[in-house]
């Protein structure tokens, strides 16, 4: 780039998109496909919910649908690891992710303004990045409880903060790594990590028109209830 930062533009996606579904590890069912965990910290592949919030994500399975299911926004950093690809968009002071999965995107500053205020929150929060040598990380703040971090019910309250870090190792490959703080729900902080790789040249993100115009949703959900956070009510 001319301002000597790594050059990401073009089209990405992750051979990992089964994180969607499940970011642990996953036998596979009728529904769900097998998936190995994209966690790597802690070891053993879990994501560290604290004791009280233990049934929390099997609730939230049996009672709720996907908020990404029903075309909400998929939030940070699920966006990264959602289904189709991503177009990566660059210049000095600025870094923009375009994806195809519910016309999703980011704008992502690299010019050093604040976050937003802390009262607002958002589906995709509020992102901020900066340059470490090759490495663009970003943090992400004022995001909403609304989202699920995949299919099954995982999740987070509205005082997540994301930290991701994008590292161009050659041409045709990103390393990804993102690290998750929810002092709400978490014990500790813990870390997902996979690469991303560059598809076809030429390759263009499509619309999605996602369920629109879709008259068959309100039997698609059941009894199924849409998920308003955290404290979702019964």
């Amino acid at each position: 780039m001319p301002d000597g930062k790594p050059d990401m533009r073009g089209a990405w996606n992750n051979p990992t998109t089964s994180g969607s579904q499940n970011i642990e590890d996953y036998p596979g069912d009728g529904f769900l496909n097998p998936a190995r965990t994209l966690i790597v910290d802690p070891p053993d592949g879990k994501i560290p919910y604290q004791p009280r919030w233990a049934t929390k994500k099997q609730e939230n399975l049996q009672q709720y649908i996907d908020p990404f299911g029903t075309c909400y926004p998929p939030g940070v950093p699920r966006h990264v690891y959602s289904p189709r690809g991503h177009h990566i968009l660059q210049s000095p002071g600025v870094f923009a992710i375009v994806s195809e999965a519910t016309h999703v995107y980011r704008i992502i500053p690299t010019d050093g303004s604040p976050h937003i205020g802390n009262d607002i929150r958002l589906y995709m929060g509020d992102s901020r990045g900066r340059w470490e040598g090759s490495t663009l990380v970003v943090d992400t703040t004022n995001l909403t409880d609304r989202t699920w971090l995949d299919i099954v019910g995982d999740f987070h309250s509205d005082a997540l903060h994301v930290v991701e870090r994008f590292t161009l190792l050659d041409a045709d490959t990103i390393f990804y790594e993102t690290t998750l703080v929810d002092a709400n729900v978490f014990t500790r902080p813990w870390t997902m990590a996979f690469p991303l790789v560059r598809m076809e040249k030429g390759h263009e993100v499509m619309e999605e028109a996602c369920f629109e115009g879709d008259h068959d949703i309100p039997h698609l959900l059941g009894a199924f209830k849409i998920y308003l956070g955290l404290h979702s009510p019964r």
